[in-house]
């Protein structure tokens, strides 16, 4: 029986002069919808992994978390934006702990209902959009 391997959708890719390691086509989707937005001048910028937070209380499982991107908006506040395809109990621990110990931050899930609703719309929109 021969092995089928499915191509990897993590790797490095460069979108909008940043070179990123994005873990799945969906981050990396992401990251040039959020380009195309800084492009229009909807965003200032945008980035990619760019802190670390760490629950200093916490000394078992979850200590830290990584959002996907950070988001600068025009009036220099910002936000975060975490890209998942599905949550396990890790994944949800992590955002429950975020919203605990940084509750002045604020954080947008945004998962496969968000790709199903804008999927055929950014395709046409945005070059290089990677097909699920």
């Amino acid at each position: 029986m021969q092995h089928i391997r499915k191509k990897s959708t993590q790797g490095w890719r460069e979108i909008g002069g940043k070179r990123c390691y994005f873990r799945s086509r969906w981050e990396a989707n992401y990251a040039r919808t959020l380009q195309f937005l800084k492009e229009y001048e909807k965003i200032a910028d945008w980035e990619h992994e760019p802190e670390t937070f760490w629950f200093e209380a916490i000394k078992r499982g979850v200590r830290s978390y990584k959002p996907d991107f950070r988001i600068t908006e025009l009036d220099g506040s910002h936000r975060w934006v975490e890209v998942k395809g599905y949550y396990d109990a890790k994944s949800l621990t992590k955002i429950k702990r975020f919203r605990k110990y940084y509750p002045n931050e604020q954080l947008t899930l945004i998962d496969s209902k968000w790709f199903q609703k804008n999927n055929r719309k950014m395709r046409s929109l945005i070059q290089d959009w990677e097909r699920d």
